[in-house]
C-alpha cells in the first residue's frame, strides 16, 4: 500500500487493531501474515509514529493465551510474541474519557462495544489511521480513518 506523501512528517499517528497483530504471528494464515508483516515493517519505518493501544495489546495476549490452551503454542512463544510487539510500538494507555467517547461513537455509528472502544482510544490518543479488517476500508470515524490492509 503506497504511503501518501502529504501525510509524512505531519505528526500523523497510526495504530493497528488486534487482528493485524494476530496475523503478524499466525503461521496458519500465510497470506495475511505476509501482509501484516509488510504493514508493520512499513509503519515502523515511516516518519509517522505507530502506537500500541492498551486494549489491542490485551486482546492480542488473550488470543495468544487461547492458542496456549489449544496447544498451538507454548508459554515461551506467547511471551516472545508479546515482547516482540512491545518492542515495536509505544504503549498508549486508556484514559477515563475513552469510556464516554466509546458510548458516543457506538450510538452515532452503530458500533459494537469493543469496536467503539478501540476507535475511542484512537481518538483520545491522536491516532489518525487505524489498520483493521473489522471495518470497511476507508471508513471515517470522527478524526480516525480505518484502512483494511487485506481488502
Amino acid at each position: 500500500m503506497p504511503v501518501d506523501d502529504d501525510t509524512r512528517g505531519m505528526n500523523c499517528m497510526n495504530a493497528v487493531d488486534t487482528n493485524i497483530l494476530v496475523y503478524f504471528v499466525d503461521c496458519d494464515e500465510p497470506v495475511k501474515r505476509v501482509k501484516a508483516i509488510e504493514l508493520i515493517n512499513r509503519l515502523i519505518e515511516e516518519d509517522a509514529e505507530a502506537v500500541l493501544l492498551w486494549q489491542v495489546a490485551a486482546e492480542f495476549l488473550n488470543c495468544l493465551r487461547r492458542w496456549e490452551r489449544e496447544g498451538r503454542i507454548g508459554r515461551r512463544e506467547t511471551l516472545g510474541n508479546l515482547e516482540q510487539v512491545e518492542a515495536m510500538f509505544r504503549y498508549v494507555l486508556p484514559v477515563q474519557a475513552v469510556l464516554w467517547k466509546s458510548l458516543d461513537l457506538s450510538a452515532r455509528y452503530s458500533l459494537s462495544h469493543w469496536d467503539s472502544m478501540v476507535l475511542a482510544a484512537c481518538i483520545e490518543a491522536g491516532v489518525h489511521t487505524l489498520y483493521s479488517e473489522d471495518f470497511a476500508s476507508g471508513s471515517q470515524y470522527d478524526s480516525v480513518t480505518v484502512i483494511n490492509p487485506f481488502a
